[in-house]
């Protein structure tokens, strides 16, 4: 079988969406099947094309046996509602013009989180009359809402009635979580044509190790407990909260020797770092992204895992894929998100869940965990049996057996 995988994120990139799509896309190569991926030249979240990369019409490679076809964008900064639709759109164009020079593919694959992706996957496959797969990351355009990007208007709902064409349109939905499913089922979609493949985690990179003594000594960070955000660094994740309780523990006596440390980029980054030098915080370390095969010596420095999205009610439906490789790396969790993921995090006791923006309890938590070694000892071990319910080559195949079944 040939897929025709189209995505606007893939590696050298290192968000959720580019890692998840190249994992799946391997495990499928190693069960003998063809993968092409078609993605523009990589540069988020910073909106600057990568060393070694130029932003042409298009450029082939070959990544570990998938074959990329890399399309021109429209490349900016992942922030302005205005310009980050521009770079939606020009992929959609590029990848639908590009797409059909692909050689017979069997079954065409499109990725939220941002749909005109998938849009470009629907016409690829109406072009070449093969099915057509909508893989479901995200409730776009319903988060552009939930992060205050833009308000209910006549363009939003016209990105709705699409968005309904596309589910109704696609072969197959594949969800991230039970709650996109519910959602989509309430909305009148045909819930026998949705299946659930949660996001996961690579157990071979994602695993318990010592702290990397180079980064600690270069860090300072010898004999601290350092609670760690990694990722982007957008609207949605409201890390604000985290400087707050930052800024309660530096005051506590208990609570000096915590080092808050964050890693990534994203279009609120600048806001923060700026936000912390206005107060003064001087337990807090902002660093820049690294490539994908240095990220977990940087996991190795954490205690805790803090885990953030903005208090709303769509963010009770996602499942961030941290929680997993946290889990891999048998880091207990700090959970500022409510709904399915707190469920997930609750059931395993791989963490505790915190009201999302309140940094008090946040810090409150944080304190409880450095002081109470037996509890903080029992959650890394409950991190360690749940990271194997969620093997990213088990969800792969899975997804797999669902592209499949679309052929039949």
């Amino acid at each position: 079988m040939h897929i025709l995988f189209l995505t606007d994120n893939f590696p050298p990139e290192v968000n959720a969406p580019a890692s998840r799509t190249y994992e799946h896309c391997l495990e499928w190569i190693r069960s003998g099947h063809q993968v092409t991926v078609v993605t523009c030249f990589p540069n988020f979240p910073t909106g600057k094309v990568y060393p070694g990369f130029r932003n042409r019409p298009w450029r082939w490679e070959e990544m570990d046996g998938i074959r990329v076809l890399r399309v021109w964008s429209y490349i900016t900064a992942n922030q302005g509602f205005i310009k980050r639709t521009l770079d939606y759109l020009s992929y959609m164009f590029s990848a639908s013009l590009a797409a059909p020079w692909v050689r017979k593919p069997d079954v065409v694959v499109g990725t939220s989180p941002q749909f005109f992706t998938v849009c470009a996957a629907w016409l690829v496959s109406r072009l070449r009359r093969v099915p057509f797969v909508f893989e479901l990351r995200d409730l776009w355009p319903e988060s552009i809402k939930a992060v205050g990007a833009m308000k209910d208007s006549l363009p939003i709902r016209f990105l709705e009635k699409l968005e309904l064409f596309l589910y109704r349109q696609a072969s197959a939905v594949v969800s991230v979580t039970n709650s996109f499913k519910k959602i989509l089922i309430e909305r009148g979609i045909d819930g026998g044509k949705i299946h659930v493949v949660t996001n996961g985690l690579d157990p071979g990179r994602f695993r318990p190790m010592d702290k990397d003594r180079e980064l600690l000594e270069k860090h300072h960070l010898a004999g601290r407990f350092v609670a760690g955000y990694i990722g982007t660094h957008g609207l949605a994740h409201s890390l604000e909260t985290l400087l707050e309780a930052a800024g309660e523990l530096a005051s506590d006596p208990d609570g000096r020797d915590v080092t808050f440390l964050f890693l990534g980029d994203g279009a609120n980054k600048a806001n923060l770092v700026a936000r912390a030098a206005e107060i003064g915080l001087q337990n807090v370390i902002f660093l820049d992204s690294v490539p994908k095969n240095e990220v977990v010596r940087y996991w190795s420095l954490l205690d805790v895992s803090v885990i953030h999205l903005k208090k709303t009610d769509l963010f009770r439906t996602v499942i961030p894929s941290k929680i997993f490789e946290s889990m891999g790396m048998e880091l207990p969790i700090l959970l500022g998100v409510q709904g399915e993921s707190a469920d997930i995090v609750r059931s395993t006791g791989a963490g505790e869940v915190f009201e999302p923006e309140n940094a008090g309890e946040l810090a409150r938590r944080i304190l409880a965990l450095k002081q109470d070694r037996e509890r903080f000892q029992d959650m890394k071990r409950h991190c360690a049996e749940a990271a194997k319910q969620y093997d990213r080559a088990a969800l792969a195949q899975k997804m797999l057996a669902i592209i499949e079944s679309q052929l039949n």
